[in-house]
């Protein structure tokens, strides 16, 4: 996913307020071991904050298959569809 959507644009945001980090930037490739800070900790708070900012309710087996951000946006753009 190399394509910036609604979506990438506003988890990007979520992930510099979050890091503390203005000039990190988020790919569809972007993984957990990529930033530094992303623990399992951060990862609560990340999830938290993305369902907050999404208006949207993840389940832990669909966070479980995640891979990468790129995936959290396809994840995010069908619950904000309804699929």
């Amino acid at each position: 996913m190399t394509e910036t959507t609604p979506v990438m644009s506003e988890l990007t945001e979520l992930f510099r307020d979050l890091f503390d980090e203005e000039a990190l930037v988020l790919t569809g490739e972007t993984t957990a071991d990529q930033i530094d800070g992303w623990d399992s900790q951060m990862h609560v708070m990340l999830i938290v904050a993305a369902e907050q900012r999404f208006g949207v309710k993840f389940r832990t087996a669909e966070l479980e298959s995640l891979r990468n951000v790129g995936q959290f946006v396809q994840l995010i753009e069908s619950k904000r569809s309804g699929s």
